[in-house]
């Protein structure tokens, strides 16, 4: 979208150039219509093309139902290596993403997962050339969701089918980034 906009921005700026600003008596005023029109019909399909085309951040992710048995993990807290504490993060947000009501130690595993999400955003934020990774940015977001709704709903309730959907594809994303090395 915001590159349809550019393009339209773009076209226009063009055809009102120099080009009709420097119009004289002998230069018919059809003429830079048919440039206009040319150049803008142009860059109008380019961006229908371009609207058209699948994005990554819009892609369908599945989300999978919710369940109320899974395995409990073990290892809470932080390694203090960036790549291995942002998967684990996630690897547990999703868990936690897919929780029905009347898992089993939902409420503990709400806990655990809210106290390690704050320890990994407050150490981490800290560092610019983490900070500035796309995929801490990312994480950061879905945190800021699961905390929230952890806040607003406690920990016994479970996620919304549109919020979990939501929180699967920015898990894809972080996940993408972080093969990425970024």
């Amino acid at each position: 979208m915001k590159l349809s906009l550019c393009l339209i921005t773009a076209s226009t700026a063009a055809a009102f150039s120099g080009n009709m600003m420097s119009m004289s008596a002998q230069q018919p005023a059809a003429f830079t219509r048919k440039d206009f029109l040319k150049s803008s019909s142009a860059i109008m399909t380019g961006a229908a093309i371009a609207t058209t085309l699948p994005n990554v951040a819009n892609a369908e992710v599945e989300v999978p139902p919710q369940v109320t048995e899974y395995t409990f993990p073990e290892d809470w807290g932080l390694s203090f290596k960036y790549e291995e504490d942002a998967a684990k993060v996630r690897n547990h947000m999703i868990i936690a993403t897919g929780l029905g009501k009347g898992a089993d130690k939902m409420e503990s595993f709400g806990k655990n997962m809210k106290k390690e999400m704050v320890d990994f955003v407050s150490y981490y934020r800290r560092f610019p050339k983490v900070a500035g990774k796309p995929s801490f940015s990312t994480l950061y977001t879905s945190i800021n969701v699961l905390a929230g709704h952890y806040t607003s709903y406690g920990f016994k309730y479970p996620l919304p089918e549109k919020r979990r959907k939501r929180l699967y594809q920015e898990y894809a994303e972080i996940d993408k980034s972080l093969k990425r090395g970024r």
